[in-house]
């Protein structure tokens, strides 16, 4: 144990000491007693304390002049606040650090680098007494500085390390969070720098920070220091783990996507006012994940140990925010920082709020979605802090990147656009806290929008957030969760984009009734499967250096597919897990394949590609079986290597029996054995022919799911895809509903599954009627209407009881 009256090392420091070393040295010493004897790696350090801090103010004579620098502060005024937080921050500067605090820190110094080496980097972070709390982060108001060696550049650290509690961004979060500036002491932490400048470094959240999905682990990564990623200076990699599976030792990353990493942050020449600098990124590094699978599976178990940690200690789970760093010399992955999450982690779980925008506009930005929501306004530009005070609340705040600087306008806006940034950067994190919609990384945003400009900013669709032009329509759907009764039918979702995935399982539900594969195939791997396993017959170079691009970085350019297409795949499952969910075969028309980069190479030419050669009759053929059997190899690497069991592979427009067959025998070979490792496997029920003969198809299949919209078609020999006789197509056609009333009766006759997806039950509530009269199992609906189905199926079997008791 140490005897020095203002320094504490990281193994005599808990959680309760936050009051002696603020929250960050808190949480750092917590973990380096507890969780490295577990495995996980924190570089060694100390804490100077809190006391030291007051021993500044106090042996300096300053604090009178401190409260004379604050006194009148208007907030709202940007020039009044930068002129008292840089009076206040030269007075403290000014102190420099007193004889005695400066003997221990010296003493500590050393026996970092007896430990370390000679002359040791260290990091010198500030560590807020009132940081880190569960309803407030206070997260970048105070500096930290990197790359610091020397007796000389430390003391100077340390100094302005303290100063730091009064920049203009904490002065200003401080009011807003209502807490006494005189009550807030600052610590230093005072640890080893992790070479993360010859390596990369990243943030950890164990939630998805957009929706608050709790069963994911969202790492954040990037070349170089970390600084680049937190204040949105780089667009950074992304990974989710999935952490039920993880922690049953299965390779669960269920999402990868690629940032552009332009630039990194490494050490500067040495000198105090250039510790730190960016260099450009090679682009072959650029175009490559920063981290491997191994190390991103590493991070994700080193997270649910921090988390682990802190909910048995808090008897209820604590969602984390963890900062990481890889070590460039070693190869070793250390955690440096970690704290509270406190956005989604204080969100009401009673009420579900979602967004719907109504019309669409020309579009001017694309890029990271913030927040879930839509929001409209006039644009304004800002070039760089100077014009902030140009600013008008209610404004839509667009800039390059934004800093904590910037705070006290960021809370007057609409919605931030940024061209920079990931959705762990400074603007996401405000942005969330705040409550407001942003899109961050859109490259071009401040040349696309013009100050004065009417814009939509809708993040309400997934990842992608959107810019449009003008004010665009749009309304919000409150649903409480609370006392909410569930049918006996059950009320599933389709579903094709991963990105909805996190979202829309926060709507109740029983799980996917249809997620449709070709949904991913075309916004996320774009090519044309058979062009990657037959790259030779692709003959048209632009073609080929189209697809090159998007396959740059793997070995074999099947492994894109499979990789990109379990990815989406598995990240459905993974939202709605253990719930089934359902997922079809792809279902592409010829004419659909042929748009798919390199898909003119193999695909024919038809004229009714609606009833020509497309579902099952694709997978044995020698056309396509190469291109099937990839998607099979995804779904396998799913259930398998995911660990989502839940999975429910369906096969569509299955034209016979002895078809089914031959398509049951490729997924055989194909390592997808139905009833092997539970897997079920269905069929869509959308042809004639599979209602005519259901008892033999269910020898076959263990589920059926009625395609409403095919199965109308063929019943009354109407194109759903022709304007000319749209008048004539309708599902509740009696012979359609004669056609749907024998595919559920042979279901339950068969003991197999019955279900219905297609948006008849959404229109015509008698047709939901039928179903549920007629026993049906479950209903597949898009998700605007789950909840309005949910609660006409709650009615509906109230009515039915009564009817059936009286």
């Amino acid at each position: 144990m140490s005897t020095a009256q203002y320094i504490r090392w990281f193994e005599e420091i808990r959680n309760e000491d936050v009051d002696s070393v603020g929250g960050k040295n808190a949480s750092l010493g917590e973990m380096y007693q507890d969780l490295t004897k577990e495995g996980v790696r924190i570089p060694n350090g100390f804490a100077i304390t809190s006391d030291a801090y007051w021993h500044v103010l106090k042996s300096s004579g300053i604090i009178d002049g401190i409260k004379d620098a604050l006194a009148g502060l208007d907030k709202t005024s940007i020039a009044d606040l930068a002129i008292r937080g840089k009076k206040v921050r030269d007075l403290i500067i000014g102190a420099g650090i007193p004889d005695d605090i400066w003997s221990e820190v010296r003493s500590a110094y050393d026996r970092l680098c007896e430990e370390y080496g000679p002359d040791t980097d260290v990091a010198v972070r500030s560590s807020a007494t009132a940081e880190d709390l569960p309803t407030a982060s206070f997260a970048g108001q105070q500096e930290t500085y990197l790359n610091i060696r020397g007796y000389l550049a430390l003391r100077e650290a340390c100094s302005k390390c303290f100063a730091s509690l009064f920049t203009d961004r904490a002065i200003s979060y401080r009011i807003d969070q209502d807490f006494d500036h005189f009550k807030v002491a600052l610590s230093i932490g005072v640890m080893k720098m992790v070479r993360s400048d010859l390596a990369s470094s990243g943030v950890i959240f164990t939630l998805d920070t957009e929706t608050g999905f709790r069963d994911v682990v969202f790492i954040t990564g990037s070349y170089g220091l970390g600084e680049n990623i937190v204040q949105g200076v780089v667009n950074p990699d992304e990974f989710y783990v999935f952490k039920p599976t993880t922690r049953t030792g299965h390779n669960a990353i269920v999402r990868k996507n690629l940032g552009d990493k332009k630039i990194k942050m490494v050490y500067g020449q040495g000198t105090s006012k250039d510790l730190t600098r960016n260099v450009e990124v090679p682009e072959s590094d650029s175009r490559r994940f920063c981290i491997t699978d191994d190390e991103i599976l590493v991070l994700a178990r080193y997270a649910l140990q921090i988390e682990d940690h802190y909910s048995q200690k808090a008897h209820q789970p604590v969602p984390m925010d963890i900062e990481w760093a890889k070590d460039g010399i070693t190869g070793e992955l250390f955690i440096v920082q970690a704290r509270p999450e406190t956005v989604h982690s204080q969100d009401a779980r009673d009420v579900l709020l979602t967004y719907y925008l109504e019309e669409r506009g020309p579009v001017l930005a694309k890029g990271r979605s913030v927040g879930e929501k839509i929001a409209s306004g006039r644009a304004r530009v800002i070039a760089d802090v100077s014009r902030l005070h140009e600013f008008m609340p209610g404004e839509i705040l667009v800039s390059d990147t934004t800093n904590p600087d910037w705070e006290p306008v960021m809370k007057t806006a609409a919605a931030i656009v940024t061209n920079r940034g990931g959705r762990t950067c400074h603007a996401a994190i405000v942005s969330r806290e705040l409550g407001l919609p942003a899109v961050v990384g859109t490259n071009d945003a401040t040349e696309k929008i013009r100050t004065g400009q009417d814009v939509t900013v809708n993040c309400a669709e997934g990842d992608e957030g959107v810019v449009y032009e003008g004010i665009l329509s749009f309304h919000v759907e409150k649903i409480s969760l609370t006392g909410l009764r569930r049918p006996k039918t059950e009320i599933m979702m389709n579903l094709g984009e991963p990105d909805e995935a996190f979202s829309f399982s926060m709507i109740p539900n029983d799980g996917i009734g249809l997620a449709r594969m070709e949904f991913v195939i075309s916004n996320y791997i774009k090519i044309h499967p058979m062009a990657l396993v037959h790259p030779e017959k692709v003959t048209d170079e632009r073609v080929k250096a189209q697809i090159g691009a998007l396959t740059y970085g793997y070995d074999k350019q099947e492994e894109y597919f499979i990789e990109k297409l379990s990815q989406g795949i598995g990240t459905i499952a993974a939202a709605f897990y253990p719930k089934p969910v359902v997922v079809r075969m792809s279902d592409f028309k010829t004419n659909e394949y042929a748009n798919l980069l390199g898909g003119s190479f193999f695909e024919p030419q038809e004229a009714n590609p609606m009833l020509g050669f497309r579902g099952a009759s694709r997978y044995y053929d020698e056309r396509y079986r190469e291109g099937f059997a990839l998607e099979c190899r995804a779904m396998k690497r799913v259930r398998d290597d995911m660990g989502l069991g839940n999975l429910i592979i369906m096969i569509p427009f299955c034209r016979r029996v002895d078809e089914a067959e031959k398509v049951l025998a490729e997924m055989a070979q194909n390592g997808l054995v139905r009833g092997e490792n539970g897997l079920e496997i269905y069929v869509m029920c959308e042809i004639p022919n599979n209602i005519l003969l259901i008892d033999e198809f269910s020898r076959l299949f263990d589920g059926f799911s009625i395609g409403s919209n095919d199965l109308t078609q063929l019943t009354l020999g109407v194109d759903r895809d022709s304007g000319l006789v749209a008048h004539d197509f309708d599902e509740r056609d009696p012979g359609v509903m004669k056609f749907v009333s024998m595919a559920i009766q042979g279901a339950r006759r068969n003991g197999r599954h019955s279900g219905l997806c297609g948006q008849a039950p959404s229109d015509y509530p008698e047709f939901a009627e039928f179903l549920v009269r007629e026993g049906i199992e479950s209903i597949s609906l898009n998700p605007d209407s789950v909840m309005k189905i949910t609660r006409n199926v709650v009615e509906m079997e109230e009515r039915l009881d009564r009817e059936r008791t009286e």
